[in-house]
């Protein structure tokens, strides 16, 4: 059992899916700091406020002696629209990369058509002719 599962995990498939997965985790680092450096602050601008933090309040909270706000219920759709803009940067860079791996693959070429013979109709035509013989 161990040597069937050994032979499994270094078919070159598996091995090609974990490298692209470690190098995805840390392509989602590098566009998460875009989003979050230079994206968000540019529409933070447009308003006024930072993207992460914008938010819609439900229900109002009640500040306590600490300063902090308790009980707040409110939708955060900064943060949602944040991991959005997040995902579709991902999904467009692996979008391309995957068209230029297909791009540089080689054209299968097609196969040789088979060499043209006598139809059926004709094998058979050449049957009867030989049996009037």
């Amino acid at each position: 059992m161990l040597k069937d599962f050994k032979e499994f995990a270094m078919k070159g498939n598996l091995v090609d899916i974990a490298v692209a997965f470690v190098m995805g985790a840390a392509f989602n680092k590098v566009v998460t700091s875009f989003t979050a450096g230079i994206i968000s602050p540019l529409v933070g601008l447009i308003f006024n406020t930072d993207f992460k933090d914008l938010k819609y309040v439900v229900t109002e909270g009640v500040a306590n002696d600490a300063g902090e706000i308790a009980g707040e219920v409110a939708i955060l759709y900064g943060d949602f629209l944040t991991n959005v803009i997040d995902f579709i940067i991902v999904a467009f860079v692996m979008f391309m990369v995957i068209k230029g791996i297909n791009r540089m693959k080689k054209k299968e070429e097609p196969a040789p058509a088979p060499p043209a013979g006598p139809s059926d109709n004709d094998l058979l035509k050449e049957i009867r002719d030989a049996l009037k013989k």
